[in-house]
Formats: C-alpha cells, structure tokens, sequence
C-alpha cells in the first residue's frame, strides 16, 4: 500500500464519530510500512508497527445492543496501538447507499485503513474495491463480500460458522445420545451463516438426528416477534422437538415459555450467549429445567479483523489467522469451559462471552 496524502475530515456524514486516540508512539525496531519490514512499537501487541496511520471502522447497521459491544470492542482493539493517532466510525443505518457513501466519504478524508462490516453484502464491494485500489487498507469482516483478498481488498476476517455447527453437533450427541428430532432457527432466508451451519451439523450427525420443519433453517430474521410465530405453529405442528438450535440465542427467551403453556418440556438448546438467555435458564430451572449450551456471539470477531488492518497499515506483525471461531462458552451439563452464566445486575443484552466486561457494556449508548 502507498501512503496517502491526509485532508481535512469537515464535511464527514452526519454520523461519522471521529476520536483522536492518543499518538504517542513508543520506540521502534523498523521503519513502517512502507518499506515493508516489520516493525513494532515497544509494549504493544506485535500487530502494532510504528507508521502513524488514520483509522476508521464503518458498519452497515449500527443500531442494536450486540453492534454497540462490537464496535465499543473495535475501538478498545484499536486503541491498543499508539500508531493510530485517529480514530473514526461511521453508521450506514441499515442503508446501503449511506454505507457505499461512508466508504467513499472516509477514502476522500485519507485513512489509511478501514475495518466495515458489509452488511449489504455484494452491494458494498465496488465501493470497497475503489477504496483498496485508492491505498487503503481495506479489511471487510465477518459477512461475506465477494471479491477476493489481493484483488477487491486486503483481506477478509470471516467467521468460522461451520466450527458452531461442529460443536452444537457434538453437544447435541451428548445431551440427546438416542438421537431425535432438531428444528433450526436461524436468520433471514438464504444467509450464509446458517447454511454453514446447517451444513456442519448435518456432515456431523448420524441419521438418528432428523431435522424437522423448514431446511436448511427456518427463516426468523433473528426476530423475536417472528421466532415467537413460526414456535407457536411448530408446537402445533409436531408433538415431538427435542432440540433446538438457533444461531441467536437471546431471541428465544420470549418464545420459549410457549412449551411449558402446550404442557410440554422445553427441548434440550444449543445456540450462543446472551445476558437473558441465561437468566432465563437460571429462572426456568426449578419448574422447566432443560439442557443448554451456548457458543460465543462473536463480538469479538471485530478484534481480529482491527489487527489485521492496523498490522498491514502500521508495518506491525500479521496475524497468521483469517477468521475467527467461537469458542464454546456455556455447557449445563459438563460446567465446562462454564456452567450457565446469569448476572441479574446487568442488562438483558449483555454479551458475558464479550472480552469486554459486562459492566462496561452496560455503559454503551447511555
């Protein structure tokens, strides 16, 4: 990447934040990127060289609890790198040309990398591709964008959805081991996170499992109101559902009690984190007690993806790994790496598998 020449940023979107981090740079080993050795400012991570660089993350929509945590955890990631003297975000508010605008506007103020989550997809990769072509680093993560890394962008930081699919399985194996009925929910129809995970628990299961309803997944939109709909019709539908797995676990606490209310059992759950799911379970324990186990929500996704992009800017050492798999992080039957994790005293939309304290997210958008 060549370097860019800096203007001013009046004029940004409405929306654009802009935060100047702190700019001190510690001593070096190197010269910056440009020469393309690696370097490293002394007492931060290895990913961060010595180039003085302008950073911004950009989302597509910005406008719920777990994007609020996501980007807090991208800022805080960034803000380990006294190499990046500024910090700036923009909000495309669910609005594809706001989020095609924002690129450009954050090209046309001269950063020098750019982490976004392109939530529109393909939609987003010619304005993505002009910023690459322009000498950002560009680094789209966790949806897919098309393009390829080298030719569109620098690199890709997806998540390794097949990996929740590979341990829901083997959880499933355990906490219903005479095999059953499985209903997926998952998110809008067609969306690659469920496919692969879908496609992981299938490859993994033994034909004693039998996906029941709509496959892959049935479609909620991670909605409440709509997971709560398509539940009702499915407990009228089929008089036997031994687990559930859903890729957003905290959209399930409204729909949930509909078994106890049929006269049935709530099923054995396999999804990932949230404050009130958890809670939820912890409540439920006494009359409906059922089996759950969580993944990590993947907050923390946007961590690797700022490394990457800082490293590549900076002269700093890449990361060798290029997407990101969610650990296991709650299990109600082994304890293990945590039994089920309820803090009454923080928010429902609380992600406790977050590297960012629960108590500090309950600060956001406050």
């Amino acid at each position: 990447m060549t370097s860019r020449t800096k203007l001013a940023t009046v004029g940004l979107v409405a929306s654009t934040l802009s935060l100047v981090l702190a700019g001190c740079a510690g001593s070096s080993s190197g010269n910056g990127a440009d020469n393309g050795k690696v370097t490293h400012v002394a007492g931060a991570p290895d990913w961060c060289g010595t180039k003085k660089i302008s950073f911004a993350l950009l989302d597509g929509f910005g406008g719920n609890s777990w994007r609020l945590v996501t980007t807090a955890s991208g800022k805080d990631e960034a803000s380990k790198c006294p190499s990046v003297t500024k910090f700036q975000y923009a909000d495309g508010q669910g609005n594809v040309q706001k989020s095609i605008s924002d690129i450009k506007g954050m090209v046309s103020t001269g950063v020098d990398a750019m982490v976004v989550f392109p939530d529109a997809g393909k939609a987003v990769l010619p304005a993505l591709t002009s910023a690459y072509k322009a000498g950002v680093v560009t680094v789209p993560y966790r949806v897919d964008p098309g393009g390829k890394a080298g030719e569109n962008y620098d690199a890709w930081i997806g998540s390794d959805f097949s990996n929740d699919g590979v341990n829901w399985a083997n959880w499933i194996k355990e906490a219903v081991p005479n095999g059953g009925n499985i209903l997926f929910l998952g998110g809008p129809a067609g969306n690659s996170q469920s496919v692969s995970e879908y496609e992981a628990l299938r490859k993994t299961l033994p034909d004693s499992y039998k996906f029941i309803g709509q496959t892959p997944f049935q479609p909620t939109n991670w909605d409440p109101t709509k997971t709560q709909q398509l539940l009702t019709a499915d407990i009228a539908k089929y008089p036997k559902i031994d687990v559930i797995v859903s890729d957003f676990g905290p959209t399930l606490v409204s729909s949930l009690p509909l078994f106890p209310k049929s006269g049935r059992d709530i099923p054995a759950l396999a999804t990932s984190d949230g404050n009130s799911l958890s809670c939820f379970w912890k409540d439920s324990q006494a009359a409906s007690p059922f089996k759950m186990m969580t993944v990590a929500t993947g907050n923390d996704n946007v961590r690797l993806a700022v490394q990457v992009a800082v490293a590549k800017a900076t002269g700093g050492k890449v990361p060798t790994a290029d997407s990101f798999k969610a650990p296991i992080f709650e299990d109600s039957i082994s304890k293990k790496p945590n039994d089920v994790q309820c803090n009454p005293n923080l928010p429902g939309d609380t992600y406790l598998s977050a590297q960012m304290p629960g108590a500090e997210q309950a600060k956001l958008g406050k």
